[in-house]
């Protein structure tokens, strides 16, 4: 039996001698490789954190003491430990585990959105709790990656904890883009209590690369720290720099040496205080290929050969290539168009437009409120920002649409990538909020392209706009064939046409494909059936209303959250000018949806084609005709 194996739990940890856990390490990055190369999944990230995650729960007693994962990615090695490599085979499938930790699996996972930035905050209110409620024996491990460190919120929770209280919360920040050689040994050991100058100087190189990326406030915090520099007594001595920043710092730590990283984490344990340990991990560690890949390290891979990382099924066109091909020739002809990116610069496909135009292109870290803003005054200034970001993302700066670009009239375009439903990497990842958030933005037009022609299109009407917000959105994956509309019109695409329809589907975006098969079937059972595509869903136009208000029954597809979406507006415009139509909504209930297939998904909320038709035979029948 390998020890794998013998791992049911945090506690079968610590009977391990440092030989034995080696094994165990090299044992687990077998077993990634092995599973995840078959499901696809964060492979990268989870090779790097192999120690760290054993030192973690030798050191620390979970759930007593929480262990909060910034973003969750990195989390599959802790799914592990705490009984679940059983379950690998179906990660990120209907009905098994989560790419992200997720309460309904374990005891052990505390916290699940996988929105980066966000564990600092979790730390310090659950370390107030455990204060107010007497349990000054428990401790707060937050887990955050070097990146999570250009969020605004990290910043703002940080601000909180170096209160100068004794709560006990450790920050470990992995860092696994830098290249610091880590102190080990002696040295460590000194620098864990002592803070030595040599200690203190590597903490300002790691500091200035992170706040000089951190909007705003970067440089002037950065500047700050240096200039409390007061000498090598001052270091040494407990009432040195990071004292008087409320943080005690340990590292930089050697993530991959089980002994360093335990002596550090039960410094930073027993201090009795707010604690930064630093370690520097390889990510995808000890598997070639992912070493190998310079740019990501295999940070997200679909299904791949284990031997080679190549993929196993062939790449389709998708949605994301298209819309770097046609940024990159809009570039080519507009001098004041710029790119925008929280972080996601190959991920959103700005790669090819940023190695085109470096210096168009402004990668602000993970702080989607300042790349907002920050756009807004690119606009005033005379250009046009392009800002692109998963649609999940967004979410956390509709105060700045509304407010800083909204109100002031600026021309900056959103391209939201992977909008609607995702899938596979669960709740938070779908993309089906943001129709409804946009909805009440004034003056905001938003464009849902069914295909690529339409895409391209969109995004060259979109950026001709510069007196307000404009927003094109896709979802995640391969594109459709095209399909030409058979007649335009001021309302949108007619892409089926009757002369006197009993029903008209109002197909939003990704959903025009599933309307026309729906359709087609309802018109080969006698229903006549046009279906329309408006392209540009915000506002709801009148010449729209006007197409709509003798129809008797009226279906608006959406792949967005039904309340509050674009089918609400329309029924509300309907009845403003006194329609009689029928209207049906279809779209995203108001819940979480567990991680599936989007394909499953579109079948389980009624969103496919045979959904679509039952629904209107269905409404057919109780006499709306």
């Amino acid at each position: 039996m390998s020890i794998l194996e013998r791992i049911k739990s945090p506690q079968d940890l610590r009977a391990l001698s440092v030989d034995e856990l080696n094994v165990l390490a090299t044992e687990i990055r077998d077993f990634l490789v092995d599973r995840v190369t078959k499901t696809g999944g964060h492979l990268g990230p989870n090779l790097g954190v192999v120690e760290l995650t054993l030192a973690l729960h030798r050191v620390f007693n979970s759930p007593t003491d929480p262990i909060l994962w910034d973003t969750g990615h990195q989390s599959y090695v802790h799914k592990m430990v705490t009984g679940r490599s059983d379950q690998f085979d179906k990660l990120r499938q209907e009905g098994g585990l989560s790419g992200y930790p997720s309460r309904d699996e374990s005891i052990h996972d505390v916290i699940e959105n996988s929105h980066a930035s966000t564990a600092l905050s979790y730390a310090d209110g659950i370390a107030k709790a455990f204060e107010i409620n007497g349990e000054s024996d428990r401790h707060v491990v937050a887990v955050v990656g070097d990146g999570a460190l250009t969020g605004g919120m990290t910043w703002e929770a940080i601000n909180n904890i170096a209160d100068g209280s004794n709560r006990s919360i450790v920050i470990v920040v992995n860092d696994n883009t830098r290249s610091y050689s880590p102190t080990i040994g002696g040295m460590a050991h000194h620098l864990a209590t002592l803070r030595t100058t040599r200690g203190y100087e590597k903490f300002l190189d790691w500091g200035k690369s992170v706040l000089e990326r951190t909007p705003v406030v970067g440089t002037p915090m950065y500047e700050a720290l240096h200039g409390m520099k007061k000498g090598i007594k001052d270091f040494v001595a407990p009432q040195g720099m990071f004292e008087d920043l409320g943080l005690k710092y340990i590292g930089p730590v050697d993530g991959h040496d089980i002994n360093e990283l335990e002596f550090a984490l039960e410094r930073a344990r027993d201090f009795g205080g707010p604690v930064i340990v630093h370690v520097i991990t390889e990510k995808g560690r000890g598997y070639a290929p992912a070493v190998q890949d310079e740019a990501e390290k295999f940070h997200a891979v679909g299904i791949v050969d284990p031997e080679t990382g190549l993929p196993l099924t062939t790449t389709k066109r998708n949605w994301t290539s298209v819309f770097s091909e046609q940024l990159v020739d809009i570039g080519d002809r507009r001098s004041d168009v710029v790119a925008i990116t929280a972080a996601m610069l190959g991920p959103t496909g700005l790669e090819a437009f940023s190695k085109a135009y470096p210096n168009r292109t402004f990668d602000v870290g993970i702080a989607e409120q300042h790349a907002v803003t920050s756009a807004v005054g690119m606009a005033h200034a005379g250009l046009h920002p392009v800002v692109a970001v998963y649609a999940t993302f967004l979410n956390r700066a509709i105060d700045q649409v509304i407010m800083d670009c909204a109100m002031h009239k600026a021309g900056v375009t959103f391209v939201l990538d992977r909008s609607g439903i995702t899938g596979d990497d669960g709740a938070s990842h779908n993309g089906m909020w943001d129709m409804s958030l946009l909805r009440v933005v004034p003056n905001l037009e938003l464009a849902a392209p069914r295909d690529e022609t339409r895409l391209r299109q969109a995004l060259d009407r979109a950026v001709t706009i510069n007196d307000r917000p404009t927003v094109v959105r896709f979802p995640k994956g391969a594109l459709p064939a095209d399909m030409p509309a058979v007649r335009s019109s001021p309302a949108g695409d007619i892409l089926l046409d009757c002369d006197t329809p009993d029903v008209v589907i109002v197909a939003l975006g990704s959903m025009a494909g599933s309307a026309l098969e729906a359709a087609a079937v309802l018109n080969g059972e006698g229903i006549s059936t046009s279906v329309i595509d408006p392209i540009w869903a915000l506002p709801v136009s009148d010449s729209l209303l006007s197409f709509l208000s003798d129809v008797p029954l009226v279906v608006t597809i959406e792949d967005g959250l039904r309340a509050g979406g674009v089918g609400e507006g329309i029924t509300a415009g309907l009845k403003y000018i006194s329609s009689r139509a029928e209207v049906i909504n279809l779209g995203v209930p108001k819940k979480f949806l567990h991680h599936a297939t989007r394909a499953n998904l579109l079948i389980q909320l009624g969103l496919d084609a045979n959904g679509i038709a039952m629904t209107i035979r269905e409404r057919i029948r109780q006499g709306v005709l």
